[in-house]
This record gives structure tokens, C-alpha cells and sequence, in this order.
């Protein structure tokens, strides 16, 4: 099926990390992408907003689709305003000056990104990359500040996004700062993949989109430390391993290696 060709003069995205040095920028618009598609009632992105805001918001936001590789917006780039994750998976990660990669985390479908910056109008705080095909909805900075100011109900929806950002910040800073050991890091990286995984039909099955590199670079260690960790937690039968899919058998071992 030929997809359609948009002309829009924003956001825009780049096909590579601004660390590699290849920074290739185009309109998204410009690039072959699915047409826009707006979610349902049922599954709207905007969560128990009243439905005359949810009305006014689709409205005003565009939504396009990404293909893997694409950057929503880049560490130390102006903000355009908010991304709202509608499918797939968005990597959000900081880069050293020597080339060196941190990834935050990884955003799963319902989440908000860069949000701070565009209520506080400062600078992106970390490159947002598409490590999938994914479809996001875009809500200008104008017209996200206008909507605080109009509607409370808005303004409290924005409050609770910052303050989930609040708390995945903490719990990176604790996997960074308080584990004592790369077992531990990777450990307690588990184990928090397991809690996002609460109320799931099968919790300890799950899809690892990442690689071992990727891993290391969100635990601060090398591939091959995860690599040969993973086949430690394999041989303990800590967790199986079937292709992408990644089984935690014993819980509890994991746990028993947090210390802090």
C-alpha cells in the first residue's frame, strides 16, 4: 500500500543520535509514513480527561507515524512540546561528550515525553528515539500552555505526567547510584520490569526489545558484562531466555541480590 506524502514544517525528526555525529534531518512530513490516525474513545491516550477536552485536544494534535531509528526531538533542542507515545516503544537517553550513551528508559505506549521541558520552556534533557515503529501524538507548547490555563481539569492531567516522570527518575537514579554491583543493577532492572508488569495475564513472561549493548548502557556497564550476567542468571535459573523473550523463574533470587 503506497502511503501518502505530508508536507508539514513541524516537529521533525533525525534518523540518527546527535553522539555519532550523522545528524540527518528532515520534515516528518516529508518522509513516507502512515496517515494520521486518531485513537478511540475507549483507547484514548488522554486517560479520564472529560470528553469536551478530549474533543478539543484531537483537534489540536497531529499524529504520525515513526519508523525505527527516527528521534522525536534531541538532547539540547528547543521545545516544540509533548509527545504522546499511542503504540510502540520510544528510548529516551543522554549522551557524554566522549560518545558515550545512557539510556534512561524505555516508553511504552500511554506515556508523555518531554513534558518539563515544554511547561518550563527549557531545552530537551535527552534525546527521544524510536526503538520501534511507533505512533505518537504531537500537542504544540502554545497549545499545551493555553490548555493549563483554560481547563484545571488539563493543567492536573499535565501534574500527574510530571509526576510519573518524577518517579521513573528516582527509581533510574536509585538502579545507578545505590546498586553496589553490576549484578545488582541488572538485578533490580529486572525486578522493576517485573512491577511495570503488574496485572499482566502472564507477569514473568516478557518481550526484551534491547539488546545486551542497550542494557549496559541503562545499568552504566558493557555488553559483555551483561552478556556474561545473563548467562550467570540463566545457569542459577534465575530467568530463561527464549529468543526475545525473557522468563523470570525465581523472583526471589533476583531480589535477594538488592541490597539497597
Amino acid at each position: 500500500m503506497a502511503y501518502r506524502v505530508l508536507y508539514r514544517s513541524e516537529p521533525k525528526w533525525r534518523l540518527a543520535c546527535p553522539c555519532t555525529g550523522v545528524r540527518m534531518e528532515a520534515d516528518m512530513a516529508t518522509q513516507p509514513m502512515r496517515p494520521p490516525q486518531k485513537p478511540t474513545t475507549a483507547q484514548s491516550i488522554f486517560g479520564d480527561l472529560p470528553p469536551a477536552i478530549v474533543r478539543e485536544l484531537e483537534t489540536i494534535s497531529l499524529t504520525n507515524h515513526y519508523p525505527t531509528g527516527a528521534v522525536l526531538f534531541s538532547e539540547g533542542m528547543a521545545p516544540r512540546g509533548v509527545y504522546l507515545v499511542q503504540s510502540g516503544l520510544v528510548k529516551l537517553s543522554v549522551c557524554a561528550s566522549d560518545g558515550r550513551t545512557l539510556i534512561l528508559r524505555i516508553a511504552h505506549a500511554g506515556e508523555a515525553l518531554g513534558v518539563a521541558s515544554t511547561i518550563s520552556s527549557r531545552d530537551y534533557e535527552a534525546t527521544a528515539e524510536a526503538q520501534q515503529p511507533c505512533d505518537i501524538t504531537f500537542i504544540r507548547q502554545s497549545d499545551v500552555l493555553r490548555m493549563m490555563r483554560v481547563h484545571g481539569e488539563f493543567a492536573l492531567w499535565i501534574t500527574q505526567l510530571l509526576s510519573r516522570d518524577y518517579n521513573f527518575t528516582c527509581r533510574e537514579i536509585r538502579t545507578l547510584m545505590l546498586s553496589g554491583s553490576a549484578s545488582e543493577k541488572l538485578a533490580r532492572l529486572l525486578v522493576g520490569w517485573l512491577d511495570d508488569r503488574t496485572g499482566c495475564p502472564n507477569p514473568t513472561r516478557m518481550k526484551v526489545p534491547l539488546t545486551h549493548e542497550e542494557i549496559g548502557q541503562m545499568i552504566g556497564t558493557s555488553r559483555e558484562t551483561v552478556t556474561r550476567l545473563m548467562a550467570g542468571f540463566r545457569k542459577q535459573r534465575m530467568i530463561e531466555q527464549e529468543g526475545a523473550t525473557l522468563v523470570v523463574s525465581n523472583r526471589m533470587a533476583l531480589e535477594s541480590l538488592i541490597t539497597a
